[in-house]
């Protein structure tokens, strides 16, 4: 079955502080600003993937909230799930894959974030949260109230 196609699955942290401010990075791959995420390792939950990528990337922590959309990226075939996030602490830094951290208004991010990634953010703003549950195929590993 090599034919079939494969996809890839990521997470986006979408970081809102009081203040409304956004949790940014500039990739150090290809310069773009955009929310901390990355691809989800095969032996964690969505979860606690989102709140490594933003650790790994930002040097903050993060309670990870609801999950407020899924994307796919049909060039790439890569599904993202966004979580809307807390900041509980940490110190911001850079990383191998971000050259500057940041938090931005809406308006910055509407101006200076690709399309498909600013959408996530507004999106996080609108969308209540629907539940987010990992399974062995039969039955839940992690129930959600």
């Amino acid at each position: 079955m090599g034919d079939n196609p494969r996809h890839s699955v990521s997470v986006t942290a979408i970081v809102i502080r009081d203040d409304g401010r956004v949790l940014v990075i500039k990739r150090d791959d290809d310069g773009r600003w955009v929310p901390p995420g990355g691809v989800l390792e095969l032996a964690e939950t969505p979860q606690e993937g989102c709140a490594r990528e933003v650790l790994e990337e930002t040097g903050y922590r993060v309670e990870v909230g609801p999950l407020t959309g899924v994307y796919k990226n049909v060039k790439l075939g890569v599904i993202s799930l966004a979580f809307r996030c807390e900041l509980v602490g940490g110190e911001a830094h850079t990383s191998e894959e971000s050259e500057v951290v940041s938090w931005w208004t809406l308006d910055e991010i509407k101006r200076n974030v690709p399309e498909a990634r600013a959408v996530r953010v507004f999106d996080a703003l609108d969308v209540p949260g629907v539940p987010a549950r990992i399974h062995d195929g039969s039955e839940l590993i992690e129930p959600t109230p």
